[in-house]
């Protein structure tokens, strides 16, 4: 099930958004300041954040700034002021979208379903998170993977690089490309961080054959999955 941090310092506006949040079927966290906001979202798995500005102790700039130091989680940004500066700060500082007060509940569920919608991994009716191709099994949902039905021990990282090479077969992706995806533009460490989560599921898969499909290196390029049709 998704879910949803919802972060604002006025109890009544928390309480509407959380109740249209779970009546769209999501479910919900809450914080009423930014210390709390950080210490939910650091000891819990959250899908995107609904963030006031305006709040005291640490304000809802300074919580996106310090999500985003080690994070991509959506984050759409709440304010009661709409002056252009704060909306191009917010959107600077790594926000996905700006909402101003007064808003309709109603517009902000669907301001969250399009910002999901653009997450490579979120889950829908069109998006589903289990993909399978030949004898390759893939769950998003459990971070698994099996082949022939045998389970595959991979890091998440790599789960994510072999869905994102088997949902589009013969797509070369550069390593640029998949760091920018997978990792988020805020990532500073070695592009050889690809190389190494490659090197990892080539091990790991060669456990169990699969002659109809394989991860190739386009060299000086990146990477792709290539299979052959049955």
């Amino acid at each position: 099930m998704t879910t949803l941090l919802i972060v604002d310092d006025n109890q009544q506006i928390l309480s509407v958004l959380a109740r249209y949040a779970q009546e769209s079927g999501y479910q919900v966290l809450l914080a009423q300041n930014g210390r709390e906001a950080l210490d939910t979202f650091a000891s819990h798995e959250v899908h995107l954040i609904l963030l006031d500005v305006m709040m005291p102790n640490v304000d809802g700039f300074e919580v996106c700034r310090q999500i985003r130091k080690k994070s991509t989680v959506p984050i759409i940004l709440i304010t009661a002021r709409g002056e252009d500066f704060e909306r191009i700060m917010g959107l600077d500082i790594g926000a996905d979208d700006y909402i101003v007060k007064p808003f309709s509940p109603g517009e902000v569920m669907a301001r969250i379903r399009a910002v999901l919608r653009r997450m490579p991994f979120y889950e829908s009716k069109d998006n589903p998170r289990k993909l399978l191709v030949d004898n390759l099994q893939i769950d998003l949902g459990s971070y698994s993977v099996q082949v022939d039905g045998h389970p595959i021990g991979l890091p998440r990282k790599a789960v994510e690089i072999l869905w994102t090479l088997a949902s589009s077969p013969y797509q070369t992706f550069t390593r640029e490309a998949l760091l920018q995806t997978l990792w988020g533009p805020e990532y500073k460490g070695d592009i050889r961080a690809v190389d190494s989560q490659v090197k990892r599921m080539r091990t790991a898969l060669s456990q169990q054959a699969h002659p109809n499909w394989d991860i190739k290196t386009i060299w000086g390029v990146g990477y792709q999955f290539e299979c052959v049709k049955r």
